[in-house]
């Protein structure tokens, strides 16, 4: 299934790049000619925005391809962040566009000059902004229908295409039939439109590179679908690893009965790492936590602590809750689930949870290690 969802993922790439390729290079000759005839630097500036979306579209091509390629020795976990790099190179395509659109019409401004006017100029630049639109909803549909960042960015570049050139279009009729020397200012204001979008796509196509979260959404769904499974009393440490679309890596703690035959319970993680596989895409490796539920001391503590975390502060969880005996005392142990918003808080919080167990339970021992919430925000 991975392998076919690569080639599929493949063809959609490529069939992007290769239209994008084709409707740049009519548009940015039809645009050229018109712009020298017209003498108007914004229709120029837009045929070479035009000429710059080829090189984006190769780039989608030449990305879609080396992330198809399967994993081997030397990349074990495949080739699919490629794709990441590729919407990266994009993004900052869009942004020297942006640069040399923005340079050349400061450049009109302080030197106006008249621009001719012609109805075979204005169905150009119209014809252009259909095309671009139609480009503007192929990519929108098939990224997200793949999961493609590059996709994506090439969707919101178009777009920003159309919004070039339809004020373009409003300069030269402003141009002619007003007599305002609107050249340089729109084209001024479209390159800075172009710059904002280049920046956000910089930031869309780096977070995963940089490791960034994972959607809460994703999170979710994956929690909720751990705990469906029957036996499985609780989860923690989920941990997801994208190493590019459709090529997930995760793994997580599922707490379990004790008594439960150990055959029994390995079968049954080994189905759900199984179906995590085939269900969502994602290598899912699950760590086996034995949970006791017969003991009446260590429920009893467990509940002290509940009662003792929501009286300090209701944010706070844990798990990994143990009891372990020893010669003068016993340890309770446990690992605090701490938000990132209050981690200055630790050592205070730590602290004040300490002084309560040993007030409440003075022959316990507390042993408290603090966990990332990162990786328990699990409801």
């Amino acid at each position: 299934m991975a392998e076919q969802s690569a080639v599929s993922r493949y063809t959609a790439g490529k069939h992007s790049g290769i239209l994008g390729i084709v409707c740049n290079i009519l548009l940015f000759g039809a645009k050229l000619a018109v712009g020298l005839l017209s003498g108007s630097v914004s229709i120029i500036a837009d045929a070479i925005n035009n000429l710059t979306d080829v090189s984006s579209s190769a780039v989608t091509l030449i990305g879609f391809h080396l992330a198809s390629k399967p994993a081997d020795e030397d990349h074990p976990y495949g080739h699919a962040r490629m794709e990441y790099l590729a919407g990266l190179v994009m993004a900052f395509l869009i942004l020297l566009c942006g640069y040399e659109l923005a340079k050349t019409s400061v450049n009109r401004i302080l030197s106006p000059a008249p621009v001719l006017f012609s109805w075979w100029h204005v169905a150009v630049l119209v014809a252009s902004m259909g095309v671009k639109f139609f480009m503007m909803l192929y990519n929108t549909r098939v990224g997200r229908k793949i999961g493609s960042a590059s996709l994506i960015t090439a969707a919101e570049d178009s777009r920003n295409d159309v919004l070039a050139t339809g004020a373009v279009l409003v300069s030269l009729f402003l141009g002619h039939f007003a007599h305002l020397p609107t050249d340089g200012y729109m084209g001024l204001l479209v390159a800075l439109f172009i710059l904002y979008s280049g920046f956000s796509a910089v930031k869309t196509t780096i977070d995963p590179l940089l490791g960034a979260a994972p959607e809460e959404a994703l999170v979710q769904a994956i929690a909720q679908k751990l705990k469906s499974y029957e036996h499985v009393l609780g989860i923690h440490d989920l941990m997801v690893h994208d190493y590019g679309p459709k090529q997930r890596f995760a793994s997580v703690h599922v707490e379990m009965d004790k008594n439960l035959d150990p055959l029994f319970s390995h079968n049954i993680i080994d189905n759900m790492e199984r179906d995590f596989r085939k269900d969502m895409d994602i290598e899912m490796l699950i760590h086996y936590d034995p949970v006791t539920t017969d003991d009446e001391e260590l429920n009893t503590a467990k509940s002290i602590v509940e009662a003792i975390l929501a009286e300090i502060d209701t944010s706070l969880t844990f798990h990994d809750f143990r009891l372990v005996p020893g010669p003068l005392h016993t340890n309770i142990i446990f690992d605090l689930v701490v938000p990132f918003s209050k981690e200055k808080e630790i050592p205070r919080l730590k602290e004040a949870i300490t002084e309560k167990i040993r007030t409440e339970c003075p022959d316990y021992y507390p042993v408290i290690c603090v966990d990332s919430d990162a990786f328990n925000h699990l409801t």
